[in-house]
């Protein structure tokens, strides 16, 4: 079907939406991109004219690909080398979505992004589609091709595999930076202590090398091997900025929602490390290196202002 500007138009006006739905879904930036656009090309060859609801269309259509998409991950994802973490959106970024109400914001923080990798496809396209796009449950039942009551069902499960997860706390982008300034003061002192006091007494720190950067294939866990791993993390070393290009200039910002530490050389984003905070405490840091997963960040970066650095790395 040959699609008129008023159809291209309509589906550029679902853009922002859809990837922001499939971002959630995926966990990559990348792969909602890719699934936006093959809902592009379904759109192209429907019947449009007999499209009652272009965005409850597109919606399914999409939601459907991603499943499809989320079972392959699986696989692939187990023979991931090292931890895998999602992608992370800098602030500003559209693919954020909407942040409106809490579990908007919640839906795309980093902490649950990784919780949600424990959901099936089905529990997590529920959980996605209710918690942050606010759809009811007739219209999950339909795009899902279930029942309203196994769509309730379905989320409730989810809802339970989430809360599993420590409270997050919400903060501004004030109190976002005095975190990562906290955070970096201490990381830096050489010593362990100060950095102790900040963690919860069960924090880990995860990391995502994807075999192209060294990370630990296990989490550290507890404040003390946190610290430690840190503090060794920011000494100087040559090797560590042979490793990344150069001596990384460091700032402070938020990703998904949680304050961030973002490491920059040369214009180009090496690691971002989100900060999840609790009322006790930074309870888990979670480090993406994986270059293949921070080229959207890097050009994210790349248009604003970000100002001084907090400090220089190695």
């Amino acid at each position: 079907m040959t699609l008129t500007m008023n159809d291209v138009d309509r589906f550029e006006a679902s853009r922002p939406r859809l990837e922001a739905i499939a971002y959630r879904l995926l966990g990559s930036a990348s792969e909602a991109e890719d699934a936006v656009q093959e809902t592009f090309l379904r759109w192209q060859a429907a019947d449009v004219a007999h499209i009652e609801v272009p965005e409850a269309w597109l919606t399914k259509v999409l939601t459907n690909l991603c499943l499809n998409q989320l079972t392959s991950a699986r696989a692939r994802r187990e023979t991931y080398v090292g931890q895998w973490l999602p992608e992370p959106l800098l602030a500003g970024d559209p693919m954020l979505g909407p942040a409106d109400s809490v579990e908007q914001r919640e839906s795309v923080s980093y902490a649950v992004l990784a919780l949600l990798e424990r959901l099936s496809p089905n529990e997590r396209a529920v959980y996605v589609l209710r918690e942050a796009f606010d759809y009811p449950h007739r219209e999950i039942a339909e795009m899902l091709d279930i029942t309203e009551a196994a769509s309730q069902q379905i989320l409730h499960r989810a809802k339970k595999h989430v809360a599993d997860g420590k409270a997050r706390t919400e903060i501004d982008e004030a109190a976002a930076r005095r975190v990562v300034e906290e955070f970096l003061a201490a990381a830096t002192s050489g010593r362990t202590e100060p950095l102790v006091r900040l963690l919860t007494q069960d924090a880990v720190s995860i990391g995502d090398g994807g075999g192209k950067v060294p990370a630990r294939t296990r989490a550290f866990e507890g404040a003390v091997a946190v610290a430690k791993f840190m503090r060794g993390l920011f000494k100087p070393g040559k090797a560590k900025r042979a490793l990344v290009g150069g001596s990384p200039e460091v700032y402070a910002t938020t990703a998904n929602g949680d304050p961030a530490v973002v490491a920059v050389v040369d214009g180009r984003v090496v690691g971002v490390m989100c900060l999840e905070v609790t009322d006790e405490g930074i309870a888990a840091v979670r480090s993406q290196a994986n270059p293949d997963k921070l080229a959207r960040a890097t050009a994210q970066w790349a248009a604003a202002d970000h100002g001084e650095p907090l400090l220089r790395a190695f």
